[in-house]
């Protein structure tokens, strides 16, 4: 079945998130079929969500933004999907005029029936959706533009890749979605399933990075930034709207630092729209927070010196 916000939930009462539909692929030399040009590609994005964030970063990182355009949807989302809207800190759809990002899914698939996703990398040139699947497009604006954007950033080294895949394959599934599946579990056991995981994920990473800057090191790594944008959400919105109530990552010795240390990197701050954030969550899952209050909590401090050294 799916409640009203689009969420599937399993007959265990367990969170299964949709597969993204869209996995084409931008390559350097077009030999994918589809050629890094600049004007050509579109992001379409929500500050809100924690995996169209990544994308948000790592197109500012690798100095794209006058290679791939980007726009922002209106935070709210209700039963007609994401918005386009002139509202603070969004916009009218600059590309194709659409109202809802819906209508990008059907110009590019008139069947599709699935979930309606940001972020969506969308083709200028043929008019039809790239890929809505957060994971390939950050590899991609890593690597297929460098000869219009930086290319001393690299954040999927070829000699990391390997033990990056591994330890996003296990972030993803326990902490990333995890969130997810403790938040939106609709059992006892479907939570505790979910929470627990992600609790000892959480402690390991803590632990690894106690001796470490980064989660690979003294170099920051597409890993870095996939769990970034979760565990910048996490005392703000999982820990009271998604139940994930264990611990808070400001009681962390390691994972807290770390985290006001990314949030140091040139740029990043700016990309964080922490009003989009909370007005999203906690006014579009009415399954969990009828009355759409948003909390004006937690005070935090984000400029306390991170003390993570190089």
């Amino acid at each position: 079945m799916k409640d009203g916000t689009d969420i599937a939930i399993g007959d265990s009462g367990a969170f299964e998130r949709a597969p993204s539909n869209f996995r084409e692929w931008v390559s350097a030399d077009g030999s994918s079929g589809l050629k890094a040009e600049p004007g050509r590609y579109h992001l379409y994005v929500s500050l809100a969500c924690p995996w169209a964030h990544r994308t948000v970063i790592v197109r500012m990182l690798k100095g794209l933004e006058d290679v791939v355009s980007m726009s922002v949807v209106d935070p709210i989302r209700d039963k007609r999907g994401w918005a386009f809207r002139d509202v603070p800190g969004a916009e009218l759809d600059p590309v194709n005029g659409f109202s809802f990002l819906a209508e990008a899914y059907d110009a590019t698939d008139p069947s599709y029936e699935g979930r309606i996703s940001v972020p969506v990398l969308w083709d200028r040139e043929t008019g039809r959706i790239v890929s809505n699947e957060s994971a390939d497009v950050i590899v991609m604006l890593n690597e297929a533009f460098d000869e219009r954007g930086d290319a001393s950033v690299d954040l999927y080294p070829e000699e990391l890749r390997p033990e990056i895949d591994e330890l996003n394959a296990r972030v993803y599934e326990t902490v990333n979605n995890g969130v997810y599946r403790a938040g939106f579990a609709t059992s006892q056991k479907a939570y505790e399933d979910a929470v627990r995981p992600l609790f000892e994920t959480l402690d390991s990473l803590d632990e690894r990075l106690g001796t470490r800057r980064y989660l690979f090191g003294k170099q920051i790594t597409l890993a870095d930034w996939r769990l970034f944008t979760t565990l910048l959400r996490f005392d703000p919105v999982y820990y009271v709207h998604f139940k994930c109530n264990v611990r808070r990552i400001v009681d962390y010795p390691s994972l807290w630092p770390y985290l006001r240390d990314l949030l140091t990197v040139p740029g990043v701050r700016e990309t964080v729209n922490m009003d989009h954030i909370k007005r999203h969550y906690y006014g579009t899952h009415p399954s969990i927070n009828p009355h759409g209050i948003v909390p004006v909590g937690p005070v935090l401090d984000y400029d306390e010196p991170a003390g993570r050294g190089s």
